[in-house]
């Protein structure tokens, strides 16, 4: 496909009496004054909100997920996930925030960025796309929360930049995040997530920051920073931070994106505990908060029952406590989808209504609205909204409440004056070599040592010279420049298994499949079959804890055992072989059974009795003496 122009808008600049460049927006020959960059980004939203339509503000309030299509193109075709073709929601709905899944390369994420953008044009104000995102650097390809890094560069997942604990690590990642994202014109980013990885069996505690609430509230801080800066502006990326008031204490470790996971529960009383990042996020500016799905059961807030429905339906929670108390005046995005069922293909994934499954889609959003929420997440439905207002049922004040918000954020990302991205930029800047060396070093530095061997064994870390390696979960291709490669256990100095902390394989509703939940526990054939292994060679285990796992039965005859949080073959073998010297401290506590998971309160952290490897648990290595190429320069 031929390369399109670098930056384009289809409106020529304008010249005001004054000479003053301005885009002609609404296309009426004179500067408005929200379109004047000189006054200030409040002004010029309280004058840009006066000239709206009911249609127009209703499209500010909805924020669906969006594909591309084919070399950047735009997807005029409904796809998996997107309900409708992009003209009909931009055009035709009026709406102009929009979640971004799958993208291309850098250069055709960049073109479709400026075809949005085109496209937006059109409308009545040329209201510009804010368009968002899931986290998409590290390793976890899941379309109901992140996705694999593709052509950005790399890093462990927010687990793992937690492991390393470092707040510079966490910035720097931020930083660089938010160059890649800016670079194709992602201007929203849909995290950092701050629950509490207190329930073992989570299925959410990757993107995470971890069980400890002041490491969590200290991280968050650095992230903003990175991705905002001090203040919102046109190299800022703006920071839905989630979920309030914190979803990591789901009974029995369900996830409320299921019906059976709706419950979110505190018997350990530790409620304040989970909410204290927030409380950071919002001294800091967070742009947005996103409430969870759960539904709270059994909470008291200042000796008042909270009502037991979803967080999004919740007014004490969102009125009362993050807009009254805590002080919040920033947008509140709700999750995903709390109006409507999602068909997609023959499964279905029941709307997130916990408490209010019998009200209609009317009554829903009219609850929504009432709880003090500013935009429906995964919904297209404003039909619905505008009949409320016409109803009388929903005062259109309430709207522009809503709506001041959010063109707010527009205005101080500088979107109105210059939303488009350059196609050249876009391509040098995401993914170069600088980042990637960056995000690889900041993987090996994650792996955290849980057990190491005796002195005397093959399987010691770090390991030295150029041994015969049997792999398992690991590309023999990435062994070079390390060792051999045998597939035969006996020829072999070592053994390297990589594993993924175990889950319960489960594929009824939609998404579900993606989300690991259920026993910790490793199947025992595996478990028989690594022991008969252990006997023929040293064995190193590697355990991928995108959540916890019960490591009890590995110990007894593994050499050494390394949990990881999102690592390339790589930069695995550089921190085994001291390359780079891996320096992860456990970011959540290891249990010794599920009995004593069973047991624990899901909002207490580090509550299993006796764990196998506590919360901050990780060796040091030995320096690496032996000669060898070195990654980390």
């Amino acid at each position: 496909m031929p390369s399109q122009p670098q930056t384009r808008t289809r409106l020529a600049l304008s010249f005001a009496d004054d000479g003053t460049e301005y885009r002609d927006l609404n296309g009426n020959g004179i500067m408005d004054p929200y379109e004047d960059h000189r006054l200030s980004p409040l002004e010029r939203t309280e004058d840009l909100l006066s000239r709206l339509s009911l249609e127009e503000k209703a499209g500010v309030m909805f924020h669906t997920v969006i594909e591309t299509g084919p070399g950047g193109s735009l997807l005029e075709t409904p796809g998996n996930i997107s309900k409708s073709p992009t003209s009909t929601v931009v055009l035709g709905k009026l709406m102009n925030h929009f979640n971004i899944h799958g993208l291309g390369t850098a250069r055709e994420a960049a073109r479709w960025s400026n075809s949005l953008q085109e496209l937006a044009e059109r409308t009545p104000h040329g209201i510009p796309i804010t368009i968002s995102t899931d986290p998409r650097h590290a390793f976890i390809e899941n379309s109901g929360a992140s996705f694999t890094a593709a052509h950005f560069s790399q890093w462990p997942e927010p687990i793992g930049l937690s492991a390393i604990g470092s707040l510079e690590q966490i910035r720097r990642f931020a930083d660089i995040a938010r160059q890649e994202y800016t670079a194709v014109g992602i201007r929203a980013a849909l995290h950092p997530t701050v629950d509490l990885a207190t329930e073992p069996r989570w299925c959410r505690q990757a993107g995470t920051f971890g069980q400890d609430s002041e490491l969590s509230s200290q991280y968050v801080v650095e992230y903003l920073q990175g991705f905002q800066g001090d203040t919102l502006g046109p190299g800022s990326v703006a920071c839905t931070t989630k979920h309030f008031p914190g979803g990591g204490p789901q009974r029995d470790g369900e996830d409320a994106h299921f019906p059976y996971g709706r419950e979110q529960v505190y018997p350990g009383g530790r409620f304040q505990e989970h909410l204290a990042p927030f409380r950071r996020a919002i001294a800091h500016k967070t742009s947005a908060i996103m409430p969870y799905y759960g539904m709270p059961v059994g909470l008291e807030l200042d000796g008042e029952p909270v009502e037991e429905v979803g967080f999004g339906y919740n007014k004490q929670m969102i009125t009362g406590l993050l807009r009254g108390k805590l002080g919040y005046d920033g947008v509140v995005l709700s999750d995903w989808e709390l109006v409507n069922d999602n068909l997609v293909d023959d499964q279905v994934l029941p709307a997130r209504a916990w408490g209010v499954e019998d009200l209609s889609a009317s009554q829903r959003m009219l609850k929504i609205l009432n709880s003090g929420v500013d935009q429906f997440g995964g919904e297209e439905c404003t039909d619905l909204l505008i009949n409320l207002v016409r109803d009388g049922l929903v005062a259109e004040e309430r709207i522009d409440e809503s709506v001041r918000r959010l063109l707010l954020v527009k205005f101080q990302l500088g979107l109105f004056d210059n939303p488009f991205v350059d196609e050249d930029e876009a391509e040098r800047i995401v993914g170069n070599a600088e980042f990637r060396r960056e995000g690889r070093i900041a993987q090996s530095r994650s792996v955290t040592v849980l057990k190491n061997g005796p002195s005397n064994s093959r399987a010691r870390l770090p390991l030295t010279g150029s041994p015969s390696l049997y792999v398992e979960g690991l590309d023999p291709a990435n062994v070079t420049g390390f060792g051999s490669v045998t597939t035969n256990p006996d020829e072999a100095d070592v053994a390297v298994v990589r594993l993924i902390a175990p889950w319960e394989h489960r594929d009824d509703l939609f998404l579900e499949k993606h989300f690991h939940a259920g026993s910790l526990d490793f199947p025992p054939g595996l478990i028989a079959r690594l022991r008969s292994l252990a006997a023929r060679v040293p064995l190193i285990i590697d355990v991928c804890l995108d959540r916890p796992a019960i490591l009890t039965p590995l110990t007894e005859f593994a050499s050494a055992i390394v949990g990881t949080f999102g690592v390339s073959d790589p930069a695995l073998l550089d921190a085994l072989f001291g390359r780079i010297q891996p320096q992860g401290r456990l970011p959540f506590e290891l249990p010794r059974s599920m009995d004593a998971v069973r047991a624990s309160r899901a909002d207490v952290p580090g509550d299993t009795a006796n764990p196998l490897y506590p919360f901050g648990h990780g060796l040091d290595l030995p320096q690496r003496t032996s000669p060898g190429k070195q990654t980390e320069s």
